[in-house]
């Protein structure tokens, strides 16, 4: 009952466009074609891990009723709202003191509202084995590594020990899932087999540098989702982001009251625009991860979504009423109500929502961000 899961779910998706808008932003698309939404998907991969009442989604205050509608099993009181985006450290140090209120033991998950598991029993097994961890090491910081499939130039990196970097399978005598274990553990006797220690993170490579990452074994893709105890990450708050906690501390009194919310009105906007691997992760001494592999992406770009799309034979990923003549390895995606004809493209993306289209190379995606500051 102490495990809590803050969802972070204030982010546009603007390298979606034109599927994910202000309006309407990628947590709250079926993109997957799934028949759920990335956030109500990411709620039921964590509902056996963490009770309903100890969610907690932290959202823009114009997507407040968006989020009630997709998890109806959440009271309004868990939703709550930045006035103002300042990346990741101050959106979880603002859950961190609301669940502070509540319960002064809890252990916390944090996790992106928008990602895609493919195997969440095992995945569901990793948290587990996390908590248990933190159970034991109170103050140790934790994220989770993904073995990397491919020299990937779009994803920050964790570098373990060499020593630590064997990857095999479990014993079958042990009854558990498949996963990654390392050479330092022995399975009969660790505690905690899986869980290493953190060299050093780095940041998102050029292509040269992925490939030898890749290569050398003992680096692992940053999945952007952490545990800690409240205590361990109040206390890493405290050690690198003094000015971030003195903000929050100007209203310690009022959260988990009526008053909450306009305090957070009112000061949210001074804390430290920072992620919290630049400000927290990235300078600990005390990080620890487990790498696994339960076929993990962050669909981050069309790129992404394109490698879990289902083909046609010619390589080709559409999704609506779409006539696709002479087309290879491209994506089509048109909006219901909607119809399209496209004819003659080879590695391209086509898509259109809302009165709006895209057409442009694969390869460019990267600067659909860029292009759609022109519309503005």
């Amino acid at each position: 009952m102490n495990n809590y899961c803050i969802i972070m779910a204030g982010g546009i998706g603007s390298r979606f466009w034109p599927l994910s808008k202000d309006n309407y932003p990628k947590q709250f698309l079926d993109i997957l074609g799934t028949g759920k939404s990335f956030i109500r998907s990411t709620y039921e991969r964590f509902s056996p891990v963490i009770p309903d009442e100890n969610f907690l989604v932290v959202t823009n205050k114009a997507y407040k009723q968006l989020v009630l509608e997709h998890l109806p099993m959440l009271k309004p009181n868990q939703v709550l709202c930045e006035p103002a985006r300042r990346n990741t450290a101050p959106c979880i140090a603002y859950a961190a003191y609301h669940i502070q209120s509540h319960c002064k033991e809890a252990n916390i998950v944090v996790t992106p509202a928008d990602h895609l598991v493919t195997n969440e029993v095992e995945f569901q097994r990793i948290i587990r084995l996390g908590f248990d961890f933190l159970a034991k090491n109170q103050n140790a910081l934790m994220t989770i590594g993904i073995k990397p499939s491919r020299p990937e130039t779009g994803y920050g990196y964790i570098q373990v020990p060499k020593k630590n970097a064997e990857l095999g399978m479990l014993n079958e005598e042990c009854k558990e899932p498949s996963s990654i274990q390392h050479s330092a553990f022995n399975i009969q006797h660790s505690a905690f087999p899986g869980v290493v220690k953190v060299e050093m993170f780095k940041e998102k490579p050029n292509y040269e540098t992925a490939l030898k990452f890749v290569a050398e074994g003992n680096y692992f893709w940053n999945s952007g989702i952490f545990l800690w105890t409240l205590d361990g990450i109040m206390q890493a708050f405290r050690q690198y982001l003094p000015d971030m906690v003195e903000v929050f501390e100007k209203g310690k009194n009022d959260f988990g009251t009526a008053n909450e919310q306009a305090f957070i009105d009112t000061h949210f906007v001074e804390s430290p625009n920072i992620s919290i691997d630049y400000g927290v992760m990235e300078k600990s001494s005390n990080t620890y991860t487990i790498p696994a592999d339960f076929g993990w992406s962050d669909i981050g770009t069309w790129g992404s979504l394109f490698t879990h799309a289902k083909k046609d034979e010619n390589g080709n990923a559409k999704r609506g009423k779409v006539v696709s003549v002479d087309n290879k390895n491209t994506i089509i995606n048109i909006e219901e109500g909607n119809e399209a004809v496209v004819e003659g493209l080879e590695d391209y993306l086509v898509a259109y929502r809302d009165h709006s289209l895209l057409v442009c190379k694969l390869h460019d995606e990267q600067q659909i961000k860029v292009w759609i500051e022109g519309l503005k």
